[in-house]
């Protein structure tokens, strides 16, 4: 684990804010040069804390209209192995998201449709015909914010 300064949590806030500033930038916002600034966030993407850099596309513009994240309890975990579940559910270009979970079911996914009647379709020719599916709950998502990471 590395040790993270404020210096170090100032850019990790920036940047989660805006992963597109470069070094300069961030030195500037910082009071640092451009060297010591890409120093610090080359560090930081070198020790792991800084995994990756993200696109975020906006789903409505995209006509993605409807946001349901489904519930999944395997019906026979003896017969099918999660491998083989997960493998299926990743082929499937409207899940988003695949968690494996603890409580109540066994996987949480994200899925993303046109409208509700396209969810339907996805429900039951994709996601119901899945290797072990036995309990299915589902929850439309009414609207989104996003909350300050750990932080701050």
């Amino acid at each position: 684990m590395i040790a993270l300064d404020d210096i170090d949590r100032a850019f990790l806030r920036a940047l989660s804010e805006d992963a597109t500033l470069g070094a300069g930038e961030l030195g500037r916002r910082f009071g640092l040069s451009q060297p010591a600034a890409w120093r610090r966030v080359k560090r930081l993407e070198e020790a792991g804390v800084i995994a990756g850099r993200r696109l975020v596309l906006d789903r409505q513009a995209l006509g993605f209209g409807v946001t349901v994240f489904l519930g999944i309890k395997l019906a026979t975990k003896g017969r099918i192995s999660f491998e083989d579940f997960e493998r299926a559910v990743q082929a499937i270009p409207e899940v988003q998201v695949v968690q494996h979970v603890l409580g109540r079911f066994d996987y949480r996914l994200r899925v993303g449709a046109r409208d509700i009647a396209d969810f339907e379709r996805v429900l039951r020719r994709r996601i119901m015909t899945l290797p072990g599916v036995g309990q299915i709950e589902a929850n439309v998502m009414l609207s989104e914010e996003r909350r300050p990471g750990p932080l701050g």
